[in-house]
């Protein structure tokens, strides 16, 4: 019988989309402790992860509420999952060609549409997504995480995580606080035949918490220096915590002359041609290495 678990303040179920269309049934899944144990990483499940801050273990209602809500949230991301297809293509033309990634590419309608109702209507927010930043990029190089847990902050398209679960990383964590980028990761984790044991997604807002993951990865975040200065004690204290924290950036707003002396540089990349057009002109991408 699977059992709800307290995970510190916040609980984590996720659907088993397997049984969801064999059996038309609903399927709450142990708490993450248990799905990181040996026994359980041997099924192969599709999971989209829930987060709640209540505490089911002191509301004998709460689990029933849950298997109510989780039927209509899997049908949701059904559609979403049909809509990431039809509007993206297959692609790898960026840094990383072994790993496949559905995009949008100058071939999709959405790369130079104008706003329409319909558009407007296919997704909540800018699918940003949709697209291989070059911070993201340059993220998928560096053999860290070898054995380690991994949290994707900004997830986009998932590709971070991907790499990371490739590179034999314990798991990854892609999170993304917008729910068609978590969508997005399971389609693209499914193209690159990805252990989906080892793949967690999240649509919480991470910034400012304690995490529990190892290696930090954050992917063309720092777009400005506001933004700048509402990661940095973040990782700040991450980093006080023993945390590893990579940052992928092409030489973005954000990263100004007065955050430089948290950085130490690991790599430095040359961008395709088409990323570069794509990017307004970014020849070269690096990985930095907080503090």
């Amino acid at each position: 019988m699977l059992a709800t678990r307290t995970l510190k303040n916040v609980l984590t179920f996720q659907v088993n989309f397997s049984l969801l269309l064999k059996k038309s049934k609903i399927a709450l899944i142990k708490a993450e402790d248990a799905l990181k144990s040996e026994g359980e990483s041997k099924a192969k499940l599709e999971r989209l992860r829930f987060k709640s801050e209540t505490t089911p273990s002191q509301n004998k209602n709460a689990e029933n509420e849950l298997k109510k809500e989780a039927l209509p949230v899997w049908i949701c991301f059904q559609n979403l999952k049909e809509k990431i297809v039809k509007e993206t293509k297959i692609s790898d033309q960026h840094l990383t060609p072994e790993i496949l990634l559905h995009l949008i590419t100058p071939e999709c309608r959405l790369f130079n549409a104008r706003l329409t109702a319909e558009l407007e209507n296919l997704f909540k927010n800018d699918p940003f997504w949709g697209f291989y930043w070059p911070g993201g990029q340059a993220l998928k190089r560096p053999d860290l995480v070898k054995g380690k847990s991994v949290l994707d902050v900004g997830c986009g398209c998932g590709a971070t995580s991907i790499a990371a679960i490739k590179k034999n990383a314990k798991y990854a964590l892609a999170n993304d606080t917008d729910e068609a980028a978590g969508c997005s990761v399971l389609v693209n984790a499914e193209l690159n035949s990805i252990d989906l044991c080892k793949l967690f997604i999240s649509s919480r807002n991470l910034i400012g918490s304690p995490v529990e993951e190892e290696v930090i990865c954050i992917g063309d975040l720092f777009y400005d220096e506001e933004i700048a200065d509402i990661l940095f004690p973040w990782l700040d204290n991450l980093a006080d915590a023993g945390k590893m924290i990579l940052i992928g950036d092409p030489g973005r707003h954000g990263l100004s002359t007065t955050k430089m002396p948290f950085l130490t540089k690991l790599a430095a990349y040359d961008l395709t041609a088409n990323c570069c057009i794509e990017n307004k002109g970014f020849k070269n991408v690096f990985v930095w290495k907080f503090r």
